[in-house]
């Protein structure tokens, strides 16, 4: 496996080792709890007061209800209705002020200067019906650090009041397009998840296409034009460093990691057809996946537990998604449905698999059970394309282009959907943007 120091330790410099569960409370069991498997859940009021001791407190708590609002879960309060202010001498709050302003959860803590750059952050998650602590860290940092926090916070809170991991300490790589049709600038770049820190990591003198995030998060996998022969591209983010996977008769294309970061899978054209490769890393022996004459095999994505290979076909005639053993063997047919179906992606949870379905003129942003049950269309518009997990499998992003219009192409832009169909919202991005692939959450 490819090991690289965390970029996020060099940039950044968090250290949240000394991260602490504060108080006894939550021990207990928490009547306060977000059902997330609903639907069209109603959002809970949720009073997120600035966290007192630094200015730096009130940015910290304007990322963490950006953040929970945006999931689409969580309604914050305006602070102006709060009758209790919180101080650092907070240590139990008055619950029937906030009852009063019918808030179900509470945040409290405080930010204090521990010397020169570096910061302790703590915060206390509270039920406000069940008068009791539910959850409460602190972190020791450095104070150019304080968007990351925020970020962590808020994944702890939604972890607590949802059962399941957050997503919000998480990035998204993506290809940033400007300029004429005819002299499209393709760039990646790369982003937090809520559209922040935004860096370009290409200057456009090539195209790019398709970025995906290594299982560490600290290495992009992309197609790229250099060298006018479109091949398969290996990046540090670190470093800056990048290198081709190798030169091939055909083009490579459609590359994405294995699990455990240690090969990676592909798409090779040759000889009138494509089919799907596997190349160990550290050797870059190629093995051959799927085989055919005149067939187009591409889009693989790997199961989480690496057992299994979704991929889409035209082999049957039309473009359809099947399932393959990771050797290659097994492969079966599992869209059925009308329409055309691509770019499939196994959710990190391994419950379904997202992919874009092409059907009577219309795009649409699906999922379906990764036996091809259960197809259900999130999304539907002139086109939309490209689907990419969120971290806990949640929440998807997608790009979405808009008709043309006055003879040139519609605008692209990035969107996220959860999986349940509702909260659609749009991600902003300094120009056109496509091909999003959203990161596991970032290493401590």
């Amino acid at each position: 496996m490819r090991f690289t120091r965390s970029i996020h330790r060099i940039l950044s410099l968090i250290t949240l080792g000394s991260a602490i569960i504060l108080g006894s409370a939550t021990a207990q069991a928490a009547p306060l709890h977000i059902d997330i498997t609903r639907g069209n859940v109603e959002p809970v009021p949720i009073a997120l007061p600035d966290l007192p001791g630094s200015s730096t407190g009130a940015e910290i708590m304007r990322v963490v209800s950006a953040d929970l609002e945006r999931s689409g879960l969580f309604r914050p309060i305006a602070k102006e209705s709060f009758i209790e202010q919180v101080t650092v001498n907070t240590s139990v709050p008055r619950f029937a002020d906030w009852r009063q302003i019918n808030a179900a959860g509470l945040v409290t803590g405080a930010v204090t200067s521990e010397g020169g750059d570096k910061i302790r952050v703590s915060f206390r998650l509270w039920d406000i019906y069940g008068e009791e602590q539910i959850a409460g860290k602190e972190y020791n940092t450095f104070q150019n650090n304080w968007r990351r926090i925020a970020h962590i916070i808020a994944d702890e809170i939604y972890k607590r009041l949802t059962g399941e991991n957050g997503y919000f300490d998480s990035r998204i790589v993506y290809v940033s397009e400007s300029g004429p049709d005819l002299k499209r600038i393709k760039r990646l770049a790369i982003m937090d998840q809520d559209g922040e820190n935004h860096k370009f990591l290409t200057d456009g003198q090539y195209l790019v296409l398709t970025p995906r995030f290594s299982p560490n998060s600290q290495e992009i996998l992309y197609m790229s034009y250099a060298g006018k022969q479109p091949r398969v591209f290996l990046r540090d983010l670190q470093t800056g460093r990048e290198e081709s996977l190798g030169a091939f008769e055909g083009m490579s294309f459609a590359p994405r990691f294995s699990n455990d970061g240690n090969a990676i899978i592909m798409s090779i054209a040759e000889g009138g057809s494509t089919q799907i490769y596997k190349m160990d890393l550290r050797t870059r022996r190629l093995i051959k996946l799927t085989t055919g004459s005149g067939t187009i095999d591409t889009s693989p994505s790997y199961a989480p537990d690496g057992g299994q290979i979704v991929f889409n076909s035209d082999r049957g005639g039309s473009q359809q998604l099947y399932v393959m053993n990771a050797d290659g063997s097994n492969v079966h047919r599992i869209s059925f449905g009308d329409g055309k179906y691509g770019t499939p992606v196994w959710s990190p949870r391994g419950d379904l698999i997202a992919f874009t379905k092409m059907s009577g003129g219309r795009f649409y942003i699906g999922v379906m059970r990764t036996d091809g049950s259960g197809e259900r269309l999130l999304t539907e518009s002139y086109l939309d394309e490209g689907p990419s997990w969120s971290p806990n499998g949640r929440v998807i992003v997608f790009h979405r282009q808009f008709p043309s219009s006055g003879g040139h192409s519609g605008d692209v832009r990035l969107y996220t959907i959860d999986v349940t169909g509702y909260n659609l919202r749009e991600v902003l991005t300094p120009q056109n943007a496509s091909d999003p692939a959203w990161s596991p959450l970032l290493p401590l």
